[in-house]
């Protein structure tokens, strides 16, 4: 459980502010379905994150195991740094828009997580977590919790909520994994 609930928790904080979260107000404004927003939202991560969390899981298994623990710790304060830095609204996708509401959302969502920070965050929490199908649960939930309120509620939730907060927040979260993943080493040796 620890994999899952790590996880979620990673994400949903890392995702508010994200370009995908302005991604879904983007559809949700272009779209009244937001079932099909959400469904798209959920096929889309699915795939993202299972490539992700199995490439992580993958590479853990060829790196010496000493170096691992090290590895994970430089990774989540990258990460934790990374997270400060906001996102742009870089919404060039257009082209999809007239697939419909749950195409052009599950293309869209799957591009836009290519390279971003919750991908790098699945593959590096794949690859300090040996339960990988936890992992892919967890991001994929953490991910529709921080997007579905987006969704339902849109421009008025995002006025209201204070993106610098949630980046502080979301950072302090990934610097903390990566303290308890280098005090296990320490305790153990």
């Amino acid at each position: 459980m620890d994999a899952f609930l790590t996880s979620t928790i990673a994400v949903a904080i890392a995702e508010i502010g994200d370009k995908t979260q302005l991604l879904s107000l983007f559809l949700v404004a272009r779209y009244s379905r937001r079932t099909a927003i959400i469904m798209g939202i959920l096929v889309a991560t699915i795939l993202n994150h299972a490539l992700s969390a199995w490439l992580g899981a993958w590479v853990a298994a060829w790196i010496p195991e000493a170096w691992l623990p090290w590895i994970l710790a430089v990774s989540f304060v990258l990460i934790a740094l990374w997270l400060l830095i906001p996102d742009k609204d870089d919404n060039d996708e257009s082209r999809f828009l007239g697939m419909g509401a749950f195409m052009a959302t599950t293309v869209m969502f799957f591009l836009a997580e290519i390279g971003d920070k919750t991908q790098v965050a699945t593959v590096v929490l794949a690859a300090r977590f040996t339960e990988t199908i936890w992992v892919i649960i967890g991001t994929t939930v953490g991910m529709l919790l921080a997007n579905i309120p987006v969704i339902m509620a849109g421009q008025w939730l995002m006025d209201r909520m204070p993106l610098a907060t949630a980046r502080i927040c979301a950072s302090m979260l990934f610097a903390v994994m990566a303290v308890v993943t280098l005090s296990s080493v320490l305790w153990n040796s």
